[in-house]
């Protein structure tokens, strides 16, 4: 007896314990947001808001108000849904919330990549650098030369046809513009390893496409994995995809590329220069891999399908195109010189910059979240003050509560190509809910210091594709009657949203 009471009291203990990490007695404190734990202890409500997350946001809103808490795999989220109070959030200082310890727990779980020290000050002047002004010239330029590879290819196969070209439209808007941003990044075929440019230009294309279609069996896979819900046969598929990721983006093999972008190439040298490993190094260019080119391809898509199902938005986009042609003293003809789309021509695109701009609103849903480092008060705008604990997660998830707000934008789930152009054609920011000019009208790309850096990259990327399929094709849905696909609801709150089928089209060149 004198051993069996201390056991049981240890037992008891290990019970009260583990209980208590499960979040079984967390309670609600005054001051703080509504709290729903779920029925399920530790995992809460994290299987309702894996299978539907709008629908799940959208019922814990009308139940509980525009911010409360809720239990998802263990961490308790408290979700911010008012909008003219996201300034708050955005603003607060990375002494209580930052987003790179979330960030850190994901890309070790989806890539592999375990990220050593704190290198915040070189990425930001690295982007300042490459992904801005002159250096996202060097890149947009690139990245026409790529696109001029594939597309031109394109436009051979076809003319020899005589005929149209069919294709299911996710397929190829994903596929063109993953390669060509693929290339423009991590480098091109030496024309002297080949023996020729065209030779070179050949095995770019092969390379890509290659490439791409083992990318899209990882990206199907993205979600369960980001979840950490991966059945044991896509563990087994997950552990191959990475290992030849990791392979083809080695430093040895990519350092044999020429017109490696600086963007990457800074990357690999100072994470040499910092001593990381090499095996880690081709992990973290994995992870650029998908964070750059992961979103652009389903975008694209998306646009395309609406200015298809909108013949005023295609012919308004169209004229544009025309228009900035003309100016730059360039035409399209058979057997004439490739199109050369500058930086500079993309920034007298008024009506496709608004046309991507509501795109990105209807389709893009990401969860914007980050850890609280420290207990601390969130202030909303009306005056009220919620207590928010130490070691918890705050999220905001804008698709809901802007991106799709009647008020901020009437008629929220229709696309209008002019809902972000002044009557004069000059950009609209002007946006308002209850009366309020709203800041942040528009959240594709995150907001503050998780803002994108690469957005103005990734937005040139989508136009430059958009811009030469209408100048060099003709293109017609093949069911036009067909209804617009649904979302894949797996990929909310992952970043650009897929269909959940695919849509088939038809192209041939237009000259």
């Amino acid at each position: 007896m004198g051993l069996l009471l201390p056991l049981l009291l240890g037992l008891l203990s290990c019970l009260i314990g583990g209980l208590y990490l499960l979040g079984v007695f967390r309670q609600h404190r005054p001051g703080e947001p509504p709290l729903d734990k779920g029925l399920i202890p530790w995992l809460g409500h994290v299987f309702e808001f894996r299978r539907n997350t709008l629908k799940f946001i959208e019922k814990m809103k009308q139940k509980h108000g525009d911010v409360f808490t809720v239990q998802l795999g263990g961490f308790y989220f408290t979700f911010l849904l008012d909008p003219l109070s996201f300034g708050a959030f955005v603003k607060e200082s990375r002494e209580k919330v930052d987003f790179r310890l979330v960030t850190k727990h994901v890309v070790r779980r989806v890539f592999g990549y375990v990220a050593e020290g704190d290198d915040h000050t070189f990425l930001q002047v690295s982007n300042n650098k490459h992904l801005k002004a002159d250096g996202l010239k060097v890149l947009t330029q690139a990245m026409m030369d790529n696109l001029q590879n594939l597309m031109s290819h394109e436009i051979g196969s076809a003319a020899d046809q005589s005929s149209w070209k069919e294709d299911g439209l996710f397929r190829y808007s994903y596929n063109i513009l993953f390669r060509a941003g693929y290339l423009s990044l991590y480098g091109n075929a030496s024309p002297k390893s080949e023996e020729s440019e065209e030779k070179a230009k050949e095995k770019d294309r092969a390379e890509s496409e290659a490439l791409f279609k083992e990318f899209r069996k990882y990206d199907k896979l993205f979600p369960n994995l980001a979840y950490g819900i991966l059945s044991p046969r896509e563990r087994l598929e997950t552990k191959r995809l990475l290992e030849l990721f990791w392979n083809t983006l080695s430093v040895q093999k990519t350092t044999m590329k020429n017109d490696i972008s600086g963007w990457i190439w800074e990357r690999y040298q100072y994470r040499e220069e910092t001593g990381m490993k090499e095996s880690m190094i081709s992990r973290y260019m994995f992870m650029l891999l998908w964070a750059s080119q992961g979103n652009t391809g389903p975008t694209g898509f998306w646009l395309l399908l609406f200015l298809m199902k909108h013949p005023e938005a295609m012919r308004a986009v169209k004229e544009e195109i025309d228009k900035v042609l003309k100016e730059s003293g360039q035409e399209v003809r058979r057997g004439g010189p490739s199109i050369n789309l500058t930086y500079e021509m993309l920034k007298k695109t008024p009506i496709l910059d608004s046309a991507l701009e509501e795109t990105l609103r209807l389709c893009v849903a990401p969860v914007l979240n980050r850890a609280v480092l420290q207990d601390m008060t969130l202030k909303m705008a009306d005056g009220r003050e919620y207590f928010i604990r130490k070691g918890d997660r705050m999220a905001m998830f804008p698709y809901c509560t802007v991106q799709t707000d009647p008020e901020i934008h009437p008629d929220p789930h229709s696309f209008k190509y002019d809902r972000f152009l002044n009557p004069d054609g000059s950009k609209k920011t002007d946006f308002y809910k209850n009366g309020q000019k709203v800041k942040f009208y528009n959240m594709p790309w995150g907001a503050g210091v998780s803002m994108c850096p690469g957005r103005f990259f990734a937005s040139n990327e989508m136009k430059q594709f958009v811009f030469l399929v209408l100048a060099y094709f003709e293109i017609e849905l093949k069911n036009p009657e067909e209804k617009i696909p649904e979302f894949d609801f797996s990929r909310w709150g992952i970043g650009s949203m897929h269909p959940n089928r695919e849509v088939q089209f038809r192209y041939r060149p237009s000259f």
